[in-house]
């Protein structure tokens, strides 16, 4: 059988990914400059495009983790391509996502890609391949808040400012969530291959309803506020701030109005 690997075309960036790249960095560039007075807006295209940018980024990372791991049939199914379209659930990967930053705020992890197991030996390598999405998250999350923790903030318009620590905190409550160790989502796929099998059996009937467990403890205030105050500690400690987020959050909902910043950005 011929691999994955020898085929250039499975590795071929899609235009789909190409595109949403194009939408993130001009919304980028508007959100930097101000242009045409339309900040608001630019502000969502740049949050909503760097977020399925960076979840094709977190698919991928699966499938090539997979694809180093000895599973070749990722290659053909276009995983490696970087198309969102691919996904074994476009929906719970890209769109629900989405939904979840408009209606809340935050980077609920989504779908994945279809990993063929039994073509995988050796249990760390199934462990890499489940934690590697949401490390890459937690990467885009230190990328994303470089500017802040290098002081490097000081002459970048404030509408930018908040947009790029809005975006940052999606990162980082995506690791977060996804490394919940919850049947269905990745933490629990790391340590799956080191528990019993008996224990495995047990759990394996929660998976498709993983991501709405997590969902619905969120809606538990005191774990709301527990979830909440952790994710303002880890952003704290990447230098950025809580009103930076609730600034970018409101430019972010451009329909309700752009906010009336009363305060001097922080420096």
């Amino acid at each position: 059988m011929t691999s994955a690997s020898t085929h250039p075309e499975h590795h071929r960036i899609s235009p789909v990914f190409l595109g949403l790249v194009v939408l993130m960095l001009a919304s980028g560039w508007a959100v930097w400059s101000g242009w045409a007075d339309i900040t608001g807006l630019a502000v969502f295209l740049f949050v909503v495009s760097g977020w399925i940018v960076s979840l094709c980024l977190h698919e991928y990372a699966h499938a090539h983790t997979a694809l180093r791991g000895g599973d070749t049939s990722v290659g053909a199914k276009g995983y490696l391509t970087l198309n969102p379209l691919k996904y074994t659930h476009a929906l719970l990967s890209i769109v629900l996502p989405v939904i979840f930053v408009i209606m809340g705020g935050i980077g609920l992890p989504g779908g994945a890609v279809y990993i063929e197991r039994g073509r995988i030996r050796g249990r760390w390598k199934h462990s890499l391949i489940s934690a590697a999405g949401p490390l890459t998250n937690a990467l885009l999350a230190a990328l994303l808040t470089a500017p802040f923790w290098l002081d490097a903030m000081a002459d970048v318009p404030y509408a930018f400012r908040y947009a790029l620590a809005f975006l940052a905190m999606l990162q980082v409550t995506a690791a977060i969530l996804n490394f919940i160790p919850v049947p269905g989502l990745d933490g629990y796929g790391v340590i799956e291959p080191w528990i019993s099998p008996n224990l495995r059996r047990q759990a394996e009937p929660f998976a498709p309803f993983g991501l709405l467990i997590v969902f619905g403890c969120l809606w538990i205030p005191a774990v709301n506020g527990v979830f909440w105050d952790g994710i303002g500690e880890v952003m704290g400690w990447l230098g950025v701030s809580d009103l930076d987020v609730s600034y970018g959050y409101e430019f972010f909902r451009f329909w309700q109005g752009e906010p009336q910043i009363t305060v001097t950005p922080p420096l």
